[in-house]
């Protein structure tokens, strides 16, 4: 019996994409590895279970190539993944336009030639994107599009619908969070899982536990910024400070979600801080935390951390593609809350402020049938 599969389908072949397939190829090379996993199985579905059948673009250099060739192409950077021996995954994909809508930024277009600049999101357009979802048996749908991408993301959010299928939002554009986009995908009975990708140790993840720390010890958190670098194509489009505002607010309330207490705006600075070309896909975060103790004690914390920032993202992807589908499989949607809370920097606001653990055990349970009273 073949193993089962979820078919995706990729919106955006940037270095998160190449980094989930690279990851998907890796894990099929050695099936009972389970290193670099949080979920080694969910239900059926292995790490090797993702297979891609459908992928947008509108990079020049991309369009038209196999989607494991397009994974190279353009601006996209080493990812830092053995290749080995490797079997493509995506060969037989073409990767074809997309309407660029929105998705396309000042900083983005100084470097990537946007193909065939026709008008884009004409009815044909969309409907030739829904018949190639339909036609390609895509179970669920990737979000990859730049940063700033708001129009886009609703224009796909609403493909999904119209299609029927899953939709994942790994970008920082408020979908997920929204009672209307929520409701009308838990009317459809489809999964909408976001928003805005948590690595799988990066620096929102690491500053809410330290600021989780803090309320837990009784520490007064009084001042907190956290300032991120990185070599890749997202740091260079977020060189576009217009395209910023809910990547700085996704990543702020990420952070202060996670504590007990109040801190006043100006004593709260999170975002990304600049690009810097050289440290190509790796980024670093530099977080500092400000306190008093006991007594009135003061306590100051400085960490940098240093990471593979697409890999960290497509270990989370990995789950989220997942669990999609084994929500869709089990007719039961409402789980999208609790992976949104454990794998997303702004899930529906009904979660946002509940501790990382709750989420996870809570997405555990669900993941092995079991369902906490």
């Amino acid at each position: 019996m073949e193993n089962p599969v979820v078919r995706i389908g990729i919106i955006g072949v940037g270095n998160c994409a190449r980094a989930l397939l690279e990851g998907t190829a890796y894990y099929r090379s050695a099936p009972d590895l389970t290193a670099g996993l949080m979920f080694p199985e969910v239900g059926p579905y292995g790490p090797g279970a993702l297979e891609p059948v459908a992928a947008w673009d509108v990079d020049v250099e991309k369009v038209g190539k196999d989607l494991w060739s397009a994974r190279t192409a353009g601006q996209n950077l080493d990812v830092g993944i053995p290749q080995g021996d490797l079997l493509p995954v995506g060969a037989d994909v073409r990767v074809s336009r997309a309407p660029a809508l929105d998705g396309a930024g000042a900083k983005y277009r100084e470097r990537v030639t946007v193909a065939d600049e026709e008008p884009a999101g004409r009815a044909d357009d969309r409907e030739e994107i829904i018949e190639r979802i339909r036609s390609t048996g895509v179970d669920v749908l990737l979000n990859y599009l730049p940063v700033g991408s708001q129009g886009a993301t609703e224009w796909w959010a609403g493909v999904a619908l119209e299609a029927g299928v899953g939709f994942v939002n790994n970008v920082p554009v408020f979908i997920a969070r929204k009672d209307e986009w929520r409701d009308r995908f838990r009317a459809a009975g489809l999964p909408l899982i976001g928003d805005d990708i948590k690595s799988q140790l990066g620096a929102t993840y690491l500053h809410r536990v330290l600021v989780r720390a803090f309320s837990d010890r009784g520490i007064t958190l009084d001042r907190t910024y956290q300032l991120n670098v990185g070599g890749n194509m997202d740091f260079y489009n977020m060189l576009e400070q217009g395209r910023l505002a809910s990547k700085r607010t996704s990543k702020t309330s990420a952070v202060t979600d996670a504590y007990d207490g109040e801190l006043a705006a100006e004593d709260v600075h999170i975002g990304p801080s600049d690009y810097v070309q050289f440290l190509g896909d790796t980024k670093k975060a530099f977080i500092r935390c400000e306190g008093r103790g006991f007594g009135g004690a003061p306590i100051d914390m400085e960490i940098q951390l240093t990471v593979p920032d697409s890999p960290n993202s497509a270990g989370v992807v990995i789950d989220a593609a997942r669990i999609a589908k084994l929500a869709m499989d089990r007719g039961d949607t409402a789980v999208d809350e609790w992976v949104s809370a454990w794998l997303f920097k702004a899930p529906p606001r009904a979660v946002a402020q509940e501790s990382d653990q709750v989420a996870r055990e809570r997405l555990a349970l669900w993941t092995a049938g079991r369902e906490r009273d």
